[in-house]
């Protein structure tokens, strides 16, 4: 994957200064419309925050208006970790494109993903040459090797930043079993992991997942909690 391939709408910072980079990764099937709205919400939170949502690189298989970061038949156990690898250097490149475009720092970045951009997002910043603020995963989980023990990973993880998942315990996509495996997962690979249960909620995000988000964030960046 090409890095150039890869843009999406973006939010200026709303003190005008962009202090901190969140980079929300769309989930399958969707694009960078899907999540940039969240950016306005948590705008009031996160002040000197620049937000960007970039459209995943490939048409989506499925649905031809959407994107994929890598496709999905659901018949293939591995298709998922041959995914995140395909798609992860190019990635990983518009990363450090964007925080050199606001001339921002590791620890002033944070990624943000719904389902498979949660995957997107945690394969990648696990692997940051240096760890972001922190990364938040909705409605996603951790990939691995189809069969293979998490411990498996950990000479591949350069980077532990705080992480909190978010999953509705009415999932239909990805059933609410994956936000107990990634954490446990995340813990065996001593990365700190918060989770949230969001109750009623399917494929999607919730008002107080949104808050429980933003305000992780905040904290991430060292910022006043607020009001």
């Amino acid at each position: 994957m090409d890095q150039r391939t890869i843009d999406g709408p973006r939010l200026a910072a709303r003190s005008g200064t962009a202090r901190q980079l969140v980079v929300f990764l769309h989930g399958y099937g969707a694009d960078g419309n899907d999540l940039i709205d969240i950016g306005r919400q948590w705008q009031r939170w996160l002040p000197d925050a620049a937000f960007v949502s970039p459209h995943a690189p490939e048409p989506c298989g499925m649905s031809p208006m959407g994107r994929q970061w890598f496709p999905l038949t659901f018949r293939d156990p591995d298709e998922r970790w041959r995914g995140v690898n395909h798609a992860g250097p190019g990635l990983d490149a518009f990363l450090d494109a964007e925080l050199a475009r606001h001339r921002l720092s590791e620890d002033q970045l944070a990624l943000v993903g719904f389902s498979q951009g949660t995957m997107m997002a945690l394969h990648v910043g696990l692997r940051r040459r240096k760890a972001p603020a922190a990364i938040v995963g909705y409605s996603g989980m951790l990939v691995g090797p189809s069969g293979a023990a998490p411990e498996e990973m950990r000479e591949e993880i350069r980077a532990r930043p705080p992480v909190l998942l978010v999953h509705g315990d009415a999932d239909e996509v990805i059933p609410v079993e994956a936000l107990f495996f990634s954490s446990q997962a995340l813990s065996s690979l001593e990365v700190p992991a918060e989770w949230h249960l969001s109750p009623g909620i399917g494929h999607g995000i919730d008002g107080e997942g949104l808050r429980q988000g933003g305000l992780f964030l905040a904290r991430a960046f060292g910022l006043p909690y607020p009001a």
